[in-house]
């Protein structure tokens, strides 16, 4: 015990010393989880606070060209830009490439019209029979229905495309719904339908409301924070590769792994302290960023962390992820040759475990191709196991499916090192 005591002082000293190996596992992951959760907490708020700068160009001079630009305003994810009628597209393109705004949408000519008379020829179909008479009188053909525009910048990315797009339809399709309803009205009781009841009719929506699904008492909508802080607390426990490989490897090519056989001790001590004293600095970090996400995150205005309610499972959980990114970083340690090696490998089998573990990209997400693979990392078992804790409020038992195989795994490291140690003659 007190060898090991010795040993695990000898190696914090050595790891205080390590400056840079300090900045990677703290400053870089923490730079991170403040970058990234600043970003995709601005995606998420971009309908709600923002809107995305629209020119729009309004070539009908009729009343339904006009309630459909009113519409999309009211929609509230547009700031209308709108301009007179240019001469060709290449104009119009030019006043999207100033990025004043990204996108633009041109009402055409004739729009009200062709609304007026589809909406007449919906009504005139939907009566049938029962207005047979003043059918026959009046036939309604409308014409081919001229296209709504829309111009899009480059670099404006898929996603938002689509809200775009969605948005318009949802436009389009209130005013046409409006006027139809306006018609049938007219042609049963040959007035105007009331201003109350035309309210009634067009906006009686069925209220959705959000409810996340919660294992504990008190469920939350989660928000950037709690997504992103437990993702790079995650990451920052195994980039300690970074340092703790190039560490054993130094050992390995100065010597130090000689002098130790010569000594009555056992080179596993050496390896055994090594693993306790990196446990200690995963929890560090992750005591860190959590600290970071609850007290400085609401300063610099973004959404503070919320703490799960059962700590204990949490510190648990850490406890877990911090062994399996020690053990991960030993087996590099103990198999590559060089700190190049042990550093180039390790980062860049980091950054793939990520990649295919749902830290990058949500795992709901992933081909099916990726699906068996994603189960290999072990990256994707502790997101699983803290976004339980953090996003569902889960106790110990709730997560039990995803802390076992993160256990099979780190026992899995534990075995390859001991492997390796024989194999290198090493113990």
């Amino acid at each position: 015990m007190f060898k090991l005591l010795a040993t695990i002082k000898k190696d914090f000293r050595i790891l205080f010393r390590d400056k840079m190996g300090l900045v990677l596992m703290f400053a870089m992951p923490i730079l991170l989880a403040v970058v990234i959760a600043s970003v995709q907490n601005s995606t998420f708020e971009l309908v709600n606070k923002n809107r995305i700068p629209v020119i729009i160009q309004n070539s009908d001079p009729g009343r339904v060209a006009a309630e459909l630009e009113a519409a999309l305003d009211k929609a509230g994810i547009f700031r209308l830009q709108e301009v007179a009628a240019v001469q060709n597209e290449e104009e119009l393109k030019n006043r999207i490439n100033t990025k004043d705004a990204l996108v633009a949408i041109v009402i055409p000519a004739g729009y009200s019209e062709n609304v007026l008379s589809k909406a007449k020829s919906v009504a005139s179909e939907a009566l049938d029979g029962v207005m047979q008479e003043e059918k026959e009188n009046e036939s309604v053909k409308p014409g081919a229905t001229p296209p709504v525009r829309i111009y899009y910048h480059p670099v404006l990315q898929q996603s938002f495309r689509k809200s775009i797009d969605a948005t318009l339809q949802t436009a389009l399709q209130f005013i046409q719904s409006k006027y139809i309803v306006k018609e049938v009205y007219f042609t049963i009781h040959e007035e105007d339908i009331p201003g109350s009841l035309e309210e009634q009719i067009i906006t009686n929506q069925t209220p959705i409301e959000e409810v996340p699904l919660s294992r504990g008492d008190s469920p939350q909508i989660p928000n950037a924070t709690q997504h992103n802080i437990p993702a790079w607390t995650i990451f920052a426990m195994f980039f300690i590769v970074i340092s703790l490989g190039s560490s054993i490897v130094r050992e390995k090519l100065n010597g130090s792994m000689v002098r130790l056989r010569t000594l009555p001790t056992h080179f596993g001590l050496a390896v055994l302290s090594k693993q306790v004293t990196y446990i200690a600095v995963t929890l560090l970090q992750a005591m860190v960023i959590f600290a970071i996400g609850i007290w400085l995150f609401p300063v610099i205005g973004l959404p503070a962390l919320n703490l799960p309610s059962h700590l204990w499972s949490l510190a648990g959980v850490t406890f877990i992820c911090g062994w399996c990114a020690a053990g991960f970083a030993i087996c590099v340690g103990i198999f590559a040759n060089t700190q190049e090696q042990a550093n180039g490998f390790g980062a860049v089998a980091v950054v793939i475990m990520a990649a295919i573990g749902g830290l990058l990209v949500p795992s709901f997400v992933m081909p099916p191709s990726f699906r068996v693979i994603m189960l290999l990392s072990p990256l994707h078992w502790c997101l699983e196991a803290f976004y339980g804790l953090f996003l569902e409020d889960a106790g110990a038992r709730d997560i039990l499916m995803n802390i076992i195989p993160l256990l099979v795994i780190t026992v899995l490291l534990q075995i390859i090192a001991f492997w390796g140690l024989k194999r290198k003659n090493l113990i």
